[in-house]
């Protein structure tokens, strides 16, 4: 097992939860070991959220587009899912829902109704930390990917091979591990399917009618679970599910040897995550000290853990929603089906920075428009729940321990330290002296511009 150290534990909910607080941090602390943590906290089950609001259960119609109520609704579903994520506590039910949303991804403009978007988004939480072949199985039938990879349109004499491809190259098992004639026959397999509504209904009439297909080298009559159990059989598909695992949660760059072990785990499982992802956090192979504070942390994780470390009881999701566009990560729109593709693709000499503009805005109360935002840090109240607030040096220290997942060097230090300190020297430094709130300011927004912020 890893060592049960404040290093370790900060490293663990780094990459499990949308950052994490003070208190965050001090509640895993008191747990004995990682086991425990990852048992009774990180991988914890939790009642289903009640719906953003009744629309989700609306007949998805036209009308609802063209009187603009489909916009205000995928605004409303943003920002509720952006308060799951801000009160997910120490669970991590929610970082793997946007794992699963990027990983079987669907686009809002195409779907359009976010009534259906809403039904997928529940299936990921159903799954999250469940069966990773049963969910394989209902997304196949879910009316937003029927949609969106044209399943809905496809006849067993005419299939559409959107969705098989998708199927074997994106969602199970990679390029280079099946034929196109595997694909053209899944697509047969997977026909027959028709959206209504919020309802996926199976018409045998539009079923392909021959006596078997051979897909992956099998001769059947094949339907779609037994097509994805035989998937689930091929070596390739629990190995490019736990490469994806890694490459999210670990490194960018996977270890082949620790992800064939991880890959044994997961078939030993019959493919349930929860299994899974204790191997991953329980390991020596996820507390490398060359991974810790090596992930370029995605718009999301930026907004949701700026938001949770400087303790905003009421964010302004208006904001965070506005600042997911300009940072390239607004959710329910990936850029395609291949999803985000994470790490380097979210710094550019833009997004860095309206990622400094967003974090200012928290500190300031102005986003990066002139606008007003709520939820504005109180920097002296705040700084004021650190023990050694009143001993600058030490309080520099404590900051950067909490925000940042490696030390900074001595010369960024020092600057950090005469930021704070606003011209005075260290011995007249205290949170209760006139000016404090404007250096309190400049510190907290100076620290979260750091490069070194931008990773976790």
């Amino acid at each position: 097992m890893p060592a049960w150290n404040t290093k370790n534990i900060a490293h663990l909910l780094s990459r499990t939860l949308f950052g994490y607080s003070k208190q965050n941090l001090q509640a895993a602390q008191g747990y004995s070991s990682f086991a425990d943590l990852i048992d009774l906290a990180i991988l914890q089950d939790a009642p289903q959220p009640s719906a953003p609001n009744a629309w989700v259960n609306t007949v998805p119609a036209a009308s609802q587009t063209t009187s603009g109520e489909t916009g205000t609704w995928y605004r409303e579903f943003n920002y509720w899912w952006f308060n799951l994520m801000h009160k997910e506590g120490l669970a991590m039910r929610e970082k793997m829902v946007l794992f699963l949303h990027n990983h079987f991804a669907n686009e809002r403009d195409k779907v359009v109704y976010p009534q259906n978007m809403y039904a997928q988004n529940a299936l990921f939480r159903k799954y999250a930390l469940g069966n990773f072949k049963q969910l394989v199985k209902d997304i196949s039938k879910d009316p937003a990917m029927l949609i969106y990879l044209d399943g809905n349109n496809s006849r067993g004499s005419v299939p559409n091979e959107n969705y098989a491809r998708e199927l074997l190259e994106l969602f199970t098992m990679g390029i280079g591990n099946y034929t196109e004639t595997d694909v053209k026959q899944a697509a047969k397999v997977l026909s027959g399917w028709q959206v209504s509504g919020l309802k996926a209904t199976f018409v045998p009439a539009r079923w392909y009618t021959e006596a078997s297909v051979t897909v992956l080298g099998k001769t059947a009559k094949f339907d779609m679970d037994t097509l994805v159990d035989h998937i689930f059989t091929q070596k390739a598909t629990a190995e490019f599910i736990c490469r994806k695992l890694y490459k999210e949660f670990v490194y960018y760059k996977p270890n082949e040897a620790f992800i064939s072990e991880m890959a044994t785990v997961f078939r030993a499982n019959n493919f349930e995550m929860k299994p899974l992802l204790k191997f991953l956090f329980s390991s020596e192979e996820f507390y490398t000290a060359a991974y810790i504070g090596a992930k370029i942390k995605n718009p999301t994780e930026l907004m949701g853990g700026a938001s949770k470390l400087l303790e905003l009881a009421a964010p302004d999701y208006i904001n965070m929603y506005e600042l997911s566009k300009v940072l390239q990560m607004q959710l329910f729109q990936p850029p395609d089906v291949a999803g985000w593709p994470g790490q380097r693709e979210w710094i550019s000499s833009t997004t860095y920075s309206y990622r400094g503009g967003f974090t200012d805005s928290l500190i300031t109360g102005k986003r990066y428009n002139g606008v007003n935002v709520t939820g504005k840090l109180s920097a002296v109240a705040y700084a004021q729940t650190f023990q050694n607030s009143e001993n600058a040096v030490e309080f520099v220290d404590d900051v950067l321990a909490l925000f940042l997942q490696f030390p900074v060097t001595p010369k960024k230090k020092a600057f950090l330290l005469e930021t704070l300190l606003g011209g005075t020297i260290v011995k007249n430094w205290s949170t209760y002296t006139p000016g404090a709130n404007v250096s309190l300011q400049q510190f907290f927004k100076a620290v979260m511009r750091l490069p070194e912020f931008q990773l976790c």
